[in-house]
């Protein structure tokens, strides 16, 4: 059974840093697309940042330049290195896999970790 588990996820002040960590069981990151999403009250889930298979990367508008996504094939595991964090970033975030290398169908989740940005 595939298990994606989060870490990471804190209560900072704004300008400060997190670091996600998304830990993958019975799934490869090496060939799938994988990325993080996040979900705030009372809005849509958006995809914040993707790794496709093949190494290309997605990053929405809204945090580009203060977030990084990254992974270690070898620990399966997938990160979001968060910068300069606003308090409009609260949200739950999750780690999210696709079926295959492109990231047009994620079928696999995380539970969800809370980051919380206050002023």
């Amino acid at each position: 059974q595939v298990q994606l588990v989060e870490s990471g996820g804190g209560s900072v002040q704004a300008g400060g840093s997190l670091r996600l960590s998304c830990t993958a069981s019975g799934y490869t990151y090496s060939s799938n697309c994988i990325g993080w999403f996040r979900q705030a009250p009372g809005k849509e889930r958006e995809k914040v940042a993707s790794v496709g298979g093949y190494g290309d990367t997605y990053y929405a508008d809204s945090v580009k330049g203060r977030f990084t996504i990254s992974k270690d094939n070898a620990k399966n595991t997938l990160y979001l290195q968060m910068n300069s964090l606003k308090p409009e970033d609260t949200a739950i975030y999750y780690c999210g896999g696709a079926d295959s290398w492109a990231c047009d169908n994620f079928v696999y989740w995380g539970q969800g970790t809370q980051v919380t940005v206050s002023s």
